[in-house]
């Protein structure tokens, strides 16, 4: 079951996260927005100790699996980063939908606020969610194998890499 907030005693175990972008528009799909990710992700398993198990980008929303000394700490900054990132990125490419994601209080924001973290705490829910992350492109009928999904650990051609389980 999803909960809202990441607790102080559970910030270091193995999560199934989700990050969705507002409205659900589909954001990630052109002028190289999923680069931002996962150069963020790639700073975060080598700077700040984050293990990346499992990913898909999809075209509003990317799922992960990780584990963390921090995790609350990489999900704020994480977000907060690639926000200001593609923020950037659609003022120089998109401006005209950069209104999409202005609040009424006048900031900006890309991301929902919810993160919907559910905690892995058997081999056998981590394989569940696993194989959900790398079967979303599938279901979705956009790709015929998840493999073929460039932007998933189901490709081995995929840039963005993943940390060994049992390391």
């Amino acid at each position: 079951m999803p909960i809202k907030k990441i607790s102080k005693e559970l910030n270091s175990s193995t999560y199934f996260l989700t990050f969705t972008i507002k409205k659900w528009y589909y954001l990630f799909d052109r002028h190289n927005r999923w680069n931002i990710i996962a150069e963020s992700l790639r700073f975060c398993q080598k700077k700040k100790g984050l293990k990346l198990y499992g990913f898909v980008f999809m075209l509003n929303h990317i799922h992960l699996i990780t584990e963390s000394c921090d995790t609350s700490g990489f999900v704020r900054d994480f977000k907060r980063h690639t926000s200001r990132e593609i923020h950037k990125n659609i003022v120089a490419t998109e401006p005209n939908i950069e209104k999409l994601f202005v609040e009424t209080d006048e900031t900006y924001s890309i991301w929902q606020d919810t993160n919907m973290p559910i905690i892995l705490q058997s081999e056998k829910f981590f394989q569940q969610k696993l194989n959900y992350i790398l079967e979303n492109p599938v279901r979705k009928n956009y790709v015929s194998d998840s493999s073929f999904w460039y932007w998933s650990s189901a490709n081995e051609k995929c840039e963005l890499k993943t940390d060994n389980v049992n390391e």
